[in-house]
């Protein structure tokens, strides 16, 4: 799959962007990340876009939360969904988006915000149609426990050794997506919850899209919600689904053209 780079001409502030962040029952930090977000947003990014929450299935006041920040600032908007699933939160909001480039981060913030331009403009001005955060990069900076590392470590061996991918991190919350990436992967995804980022990257490299690294610090919130063996679980039992579906070649990009949806806003700008 071949891409042209931006014409001449064509800056950020050609291209909308919708920052998407899932929450489940983080009303103690929502605010604070949000207006954190915006602060950063408003000095640093020249696309035009705006802040999407998506609340999916909080039973703590996080709706509450979001309704005031809403109110506060026109550039934030709210979206409830009552079952929960970060894979579905994120689905939701992404498929029924208008904007150029859908990107998502976890509300903890705990990569630095200060990689989220590079993030965008790998979209926007270099050809690539996704561009993820990597924490396993040499680059990278990371402040997490041991067993977090090794778990993330392993899991990432297993996903490249089973599937053949070339990605580096499948799981850092800290992704971007062009509008035609979005049309033609997203739909395809079966996991609704944790996996859906694996699912997503082994998809999108699989049918030829371009995949962009980028090295980023981050920090461990002490106040994470996975529960990694659970998680764990969950992701191995979708390891082993997709490669069932490579062993079949339903991962090809011939069988990837023949499944993906029709659809008139498929075509990221060129």
């Amino acid at each position: 799959m071949s891409h042209s780079p931006s014409p001449v001409g064509v800056g950020p502030a050609n291209f909308t962007v919708d920052v998407v962040i899932p929450v489940l029952n983080e009303a103690h930090v929502l605010r604070k990340s949000v207006e954190t977000l915006l602060h950063f947003l408003r000095a640093n990014i020249d696309y035009r876009w705006q802040v999407v929450i998506v609340d999916n299935g909080s039973t703590d006041g996080t709706q509450n939360v979001a309704r005031e920040l809403t109110a506060a600032h026109s550039q934030v908007q709210f979206i409830y969904l009552q079952q929960r699933g970060r894979g579905r939160a994120l689905r939701h909001a992404w498929l029924q988006s208008k904007a150029d480039i859908v990107c998502y981060m976890d509300v903890d913030l705990s990569t630095k915000l200060d990689h989220l331009p590079a993030l965008l403009d790998a979209i926007a001005f270099e050809g690539y149609d996704v561009s993820i955060g990597s924490r396993l990069m040499r680059e990278s900076r990371t402040t997490r426990s041991f067993k977090r590392e090794a778990i993330s470590r392993i899991y990432n061996l297993i996903v490249k050794a089973a599937l053949f991918t070339r990605f580096s991190d499948a799981q850092c919350g800290f992704k971007a997506l062009s509008r035609r990436a979005v049309e033609a992967i997203i739909p395809r995804i079966e996991d609704q919850s944790w996996f859906f980022d694996t699912e997503l990257l082994v998809l999108a490299e699989k049918q030829g899209y371009r995949i962009k690294d980028i090295p980023v610090v981050w920090i461990e919130d002490d106040d994470s919600r996975v529960k990694i063996v659970q998680t764990g679980w969950e992701d191995i039992k979708g390891v082993w689904r997709l490669r069932k579906l490579l062993w079949s070649g339903r991962l090809s990009p011939t069988a990837a053209k023949e499944a993906a949806p029709s659809s008139p806003r498929a075509a990221h700008r060129e």
